[in-house]
């Protein structure tokens, strides 16, 4: 029991200092390997950019609730440091969180991603939970970006931003799809071999042996 009580603590530190090295590498990838698009007419901007790559794999590492959390935090981050895009911080925070956790929920609680024993269903299951929480932010972003700056900046720079948010989040959302997922099936073998992948949840009668049956 001790063991146990031991082993639990530090899953919990580790899982805290990976939500904290997501959070870093969101406002690194995000601050310093932007391709920033200044909006005509307009004192706002867009970006192409991968810090969403970074929430998607961090919730597919972590789970929802911490992935996107250091996502959405490293970015916010991000935003704050920027006078372009301060004002949109809050807005940031909510969708890159909303990110993981939409990913978080179609990968562990759905897919049981961490117990998956075959390398297939797990690709299938990254990817499908990267689609799905890409996708939300896909749709939602330029709409609550819309009306955000609606209500802080006004009618015409709202609409003179819908088009070009719309462009570079589609954007966005495929090549960090690509990224996340590459990435994540890149790394899953060899922290599953020295025990540093992180279990997220419980075990589940109804998916677990699906995945065995797919490995034998």
């Amino acid at each position: 029991m001790r063991r146990n009580k031991m082993n639990q603590k530090n899953s919990t530190a580790y899982k805290i200092a990976l939500t904290g090295l997501t959070a870093a590498l969101s406002y690194v990838v995000f601050t310093f390997l932007q391709i920033k698009i200044m909006i005509p007419g307009t004192s706002d901007a867009t970006s192409i950019h991968l810090g969403n790559a970074v929430c998607v794999l961090g919730a597919l590492l972590l789970g929802g609730p911490l992935g996107g959390l250091g996502g959405a935090v490293g970015m916010t981050i991000g935003d704050l440091l920027d006078p372009v895009y301060i004002l949109s911080a809050p807005k940031t925070f909510l969708l890159k969180l909303c990110i993981g956790l939409v990913t978080g929920l179609v990968a562990h609680k759905i897919g049981r991603l961490s117990r998956c024993q075959d390398s297939k269903a797990a690709f299938r299951w990254s990817l499908a939970a990267a689609v799905c929480g890409l996708g939300f932010n896909m749709v939602f972003d330029p709409v609550f970006s819309y009306f955000y700056k609606l209500l802080i900046l006004g009618k015409p720079i709202a609409e003179l931003s819908l088009l070009p948010n719309i462009t570079t989040t589609s954007i966005n959302a495929v090549t960090s799809a690509v990224v996340a997922v590459a990435v994540y099936n890149a790394l899953r073998p060899a922290l599953k071999k020295a025990g540093l992948l992180p279990v997220i949840g419980t075990p589940s009668s109804d998916h677990t042996p699906n995945h065995k049956k797919s490995a034998a």
